[in-house]
């Protein structure tokens, strides 16, 4: 049996990029809203790419900004680098990208929510829609905490019944060795949504002084470095990228062992991304290019 816990308007699942603006967006109409997350500790986790904006989403960030959002002034504050890309083509595809140190993201995003009125964030893994009536009327979390609502908003990420392959090992888990959410998904098909699956390829991470930089090209962001919040611009240091690239004898190795690579085993079911291809899928589809 299910114990009452709290009373809100809103009720917002995951602190991601998503769930953090929905409950701040929420709160700051006046809704007395809730932040439900695994684990407090990963609020605005960036558990894989580093980069607010870029193609596409530069313009979305900036219009989230514009309607008060808080992503722009997070990365503005997180940032190690700023660059405009596409600078070569037309200004309708010139997008900015800004790289972030990912634990001050973090820090930043979630004083924003603790700091912000109106709305609480707790910490707990969500099993059930609860419903009344047709209705909703809250979520219920896996120790029994029914909190009540009448609006429900899903921002879980890639968390739903997350699975990570490394090689041959594939294990349940969420991003960056997290718990997966478990029990929702039953719940969301029962309600008649089509659940679908969408992977992404997280390359290895890498120590700065194990690498050799000298053989490398560096990367460097613009002279005057710009902003993707409306506020008072301050002046922040620009950190360099460093490019490296493939040869022949790396797409040998990786076409040997295509036979070990998930990719290719069948051990990953899920629609993979349109613009970031995984290093194996780039060598078999980009053949004729290297």
């Amino acid at each position: 049996m299910a114990y009452v816990a709290g009373h809100y308007d809103v009720i917002v699942l995951g602190t991601g990029h998503a769930g953090c603006e929905a409950a701040l967006a929420s709160s700051r109409l006046g809704c007395r809203t809730l932040a439900l997350t695994i684990n407090l500790d990963n609020i605005g986790l960036m558990p894989c790419n580093p980069a607010i904006g870029g193609p596409g989403k530069g313009h979305l960030v900036r219009e989230i900004a514009a309607l008060g959002g808080e992503m722009g002034k997070v990365a503005d504050r997180a940032s190690l680098q700023v660059r405009l890309l596409n600078t070569g083509k037309g200004p309708a595809v010139r997008a900015l990208r800004v790289l972030c140190d990912k634990g001050r993201y973090q820090r930043v995003m979630r004083r924003a929510l603790e700091e912000q009125p109106g709305l609480e964030v707790k910490q707990g893994m969500v099993v059930e829609l609860h419903r009344q009536d047709g209705r909703m009327a809250g979520v219920i979390t896996a120790n029994g905490m029914q909190y009540s609502a009448p609006a429900v908003v899903l921002a879980t990420g890639v968390y739903l019944e997350g699975r990570v392959i490394t090689g041959d090992y594939g294990y349940a888990s969420g991003p960056h060795g997290q718990l997966p959410a478990r029990g929702l998904s039953r719940c969301l098909q029962e309600l008649g949504l089509k659940l679908t699956r969408f992977k992404t390829g997280t390359p290895p991470r890498v120590h700065r002084r194990s690498l050799d930089l000298t053989v490398m090209a560096p990367q460097y962001g613009d002279e005057v470095p710009r902003h993707f919040s409306f506020g008072p611009e301050r002046a922040r240091p620009q950190y360099p990228c460093w490019l490296t690239h493939t040869n022949a004898r790396t797409h040998a190795v990786i076409r040997a062992n295509l036979q070990r690579a998930p990719l290719y085993t069948g051990s990953i079911r899920g629609t993979g991304p349109r613009y970031c291809p995984s290093i194996e899928d780039k060598v078999v589809r980009f053949a004729d290019r290297l």
